[in-house]
């Protein structure tokens, strides 16, 4: 439930970030009659998103037939890769995303080729909904019980929330950094792929492809994995209460290389930050 709330929280807020650069630039530059491909394009990319989504469910049933634990492993260590791929490219992208997206709109307004304002709505719309299909299908393959009606709801308040952050920051809410939220989202993304990823090792070690040693702890006499909160947990950061040695060295394993591969330039500026300021004392 807490993982379905992060990933549709995120997934659509980017969708609500790219739609809101739209058409805040077409008002600036008197084209708010323009507002309706982009609307269009949205809603095409939406309804596209809820195809996919639909149509997983059901490419899902002749896959489970090779083996439901061996196609929960696969799409498990998918959802890891994108996300991975995801958060760095974020990261990389996130600063220069307004201004590629304001030419973008120049270019089809000067070329007179307004129906690429849809088709810019309809990329972003539709991209952010297919990963989010795949997301959540990575995660449900790695659920000890059955979805409910709670990860329903998860997935529909981080939609909610993720549309009123959009509005608030686009009606006056600069206070709201932008920097700050990818920063804290891509924290928690990581720790949910890092679950992920021991989930799979998990459904490998089930599958017999990898050694099975014995549980490494046992805590579910204080919080189980069917309960709420470890249900909660579990989505949100992988916990366990009966994790295998295994499984845990691979949870601290991504961990560590993705937030060296995620957030190594944080580290270094950090590392360098000390040393610029002891030659600029030692300059004055």
């Amino acid at each position: 439930m807490g993982g379905t709330f992060i990933i549709t929280l995120r997934e659509a807020f980017e969708a609500a970030l790219l739609l809101g650069i739209v058409y805040t630039y077409l008002d600036k530059v008197g084209g708010r009659r323009y507002y309706r491909y982009v609307t269009l394009g949205g809603a095409l990319g939406l309804l596209a998103s809820i195809s996919a989504g639909v149509g997983v469910s059901f490419l899902s049933g002749p896959l489970l037939d090779l083996g439901p634990d061996l196609v929960a492993a696969v799409v498990i260590f998918a959802a890891v890769a994108l996300l991975t791929w995801h958060g760095w490219w974020m990261r990389q992208h996130a600063r220069a995303l307004k201004g590629e997206l304001q030419q973008r709109v120049e270019e089809a307004q000067s070329a007179g080729r307004l129906w690429a304002l849809g088709t810019i709505a309809f990329a972003g719309v539709f991209r952010e909904g297919a990963e989010t299909v795949l997301f959540l299908w990575g995660l449900l393959a790695q659920a000890t019980s059955a979805a409910s009606w709670s990860t329903l709801a998860a997935g529909v308040a981080g939609v909610v929330s993720a549309a009123a952050l959009g509005w608030a920051i686009f009606r006056g809410g600069k206070q709201i950094s932008l920097q700050r939220f990818f920063t804290v989202t891509s924290v928690l993304i990581l720790l949910l792929a890092a679950g992920l990823f021991s989930a799979g090792i998990g459904k490998l070690e089930g599958l017999g492809f990898l050694p099975q040693p014995s549980t490494l702890w046992d805590s579910s006499f204080l919080l189980s994995d069917s309960s709420v909160a470890g249900g909660f947990l579990g989505g949100l950061v992988g916990y366990r209460a009966r994790p295998s040695a295994l499984e845990v060295g691979a949870y601290v394993a991504y961990t560590l290389a993705a937030s060296v591969f995620l957030f190594g330039d944080v580290f270094r500026r950090a590392r360098r930050a000390p040393e610029a300021a002891s030659v600029d004392r030692r300059v004055a």
